[in-house]
């Protein structure tokens, strides 16, 4: 187990730790010295690093995705730990606990597939049924969604990320329909289901994620489209009309044309589903961050651009600003004896 985590790196340390290479960059002074810019991370998150010195010896050693050993000072840069490293070298998979490095859902992926069985299964429509069991049968998929992250760094963004979000929206899909009457909930956990899986392919996540060529030129929408066009010529005389609600569900799940939706949600269903995927996101990724930045005046994480914000952390703000909790005062008026003991005095 590492000494040293991202998470409990503090300004005006010397630390000597094991970290993997997110990314390694090559850049230049005005001077036209070089130097090392890179991404260092564990897997409790990721920390900018600088190397100035010795800097042609060591570029050549390593790459993304290496793990590497340094000895480094922190220090603070705009409120947020950023390492100077010294000395760095290149250390082969034996050398590492790869535990250490690799961020996972705390669902066991068997248990999440289970459940996502369990949902297919309830879905009482034959033609969304079997689109579905069709594609969760496919060798890839069955391989690769217990294991893809759902982004790569915004929401779910760890392995198994992707299964632990889509059934975090089935589970949001099956209460909100409660409050609405007319909605087709075998519909709602299709597009759910189908509405990111193409993200198996859109992101490489064997070590840091990133994007494929084929996720870089398409995305994962036209990718999921590919994957459904497969499934319905597999299936005979499937429905066009499903197909189509099922494609449009998939197209209009990021809701606004300025968020990349090719087409605005054009039914209930749809928009519903483009609501609880941006909430479960939003709310997941705004818990992972204030889990996991560092607050440098006990309240406040600083700025998170991905959400056009800063943060608030609730509960160290509630320690800091609330009152001690007075002691019970025997001379004050207060509950009912069978109140305050859970027993009624005859």
């Amino acid at each position: 187990m590492k000494d040293i985590y991202v998470r409990d790196l503090k300004p005006n340390q010397i630390i000597t730790s094991s970290f993997l290479v997110h990314s390694k960059e090559l850049r230049f002074r005005k001077t036209g010295e070089g130097y090392l810019a890179m991404a260092l991370a564990d897997k409790t998150g990721e920390v900018e690093a600088k190397m100035w010195e010795d800097v042609e010896q060591v570029h050549s050693t390593f790459a993304q995705d290496d793990f590497v050993k340094i000895k480094a000072a922190v220090q603070l840069y705009r409120n947020r730990p950023q390492l100077t490293v010294y000395k760095l070298r290149r250390l082969e998979d034996q050398e590492v606990d790869l535990a250490d490095f690799f961020l996972r859902s705390a669902r066991d992926p068997d248990g999440m597939w289970q459940e996502l069985g369990q949902v297919v299964e309830g879905i009482q429509n034959p033609w969304l049924k079997t689109l579905l069991n069709k594609i969760l049968s496919e060798p890839d998929v069955r391989e690769r969604l217990p294991v893809a992250p759902a982004a790569k760094s915004l929401h779910h963004a760890f392995q198994g990320g992707l299964l632990e979000h889509i059934l975090s929206l089935c589970r949001l899909c099956r209460l909100v329909v409660q409050n609405y009457n007319g909605l087709d909930l075998d519909l709602l956990l299709t597009g759910a289901v189908l509405h990111d899986i193409g993200k198996i392919h859109e992101l490489s996540y064997a070590r840091s994620f990133n994007y494929t060529t084929e996720g870089q030129l398409l995305g994962h929408m036209i990718l999921e489209l590919e994957i459904v066009h497969r499934a319905v010529t597999e299936i005979p005389d499937f429905p066009r009309p499903w197909q189509t609600l099922v494609e449009h569900l998939i197209i209009s799940h990021h809701g606004e044309y300025e968020f990349g939706s090719p087409k605005l949600p054009m039914f209930p269903e749809a928009l519903l589903l483009h609501y609880l995927d941006n909430m479960d996101s939003k709310i997941q990724g705004m818990q992972a961050l204030l889990h996991r930045e560092p607050a440098p005046d006990g309240e406040w994480v600083g700025f998170v651009p991905s959400l056009g914000r800063p943060l608030l952390n609730l509960q160290k703000y509630l320690q800091d600003s609330s009152p001690e909790s007075p002691e019970p005062d025997s001379n004050t008026p207060g509950l009912p004896a069978e109140a305050e003991t859970g027993v009624r005095e005859e």
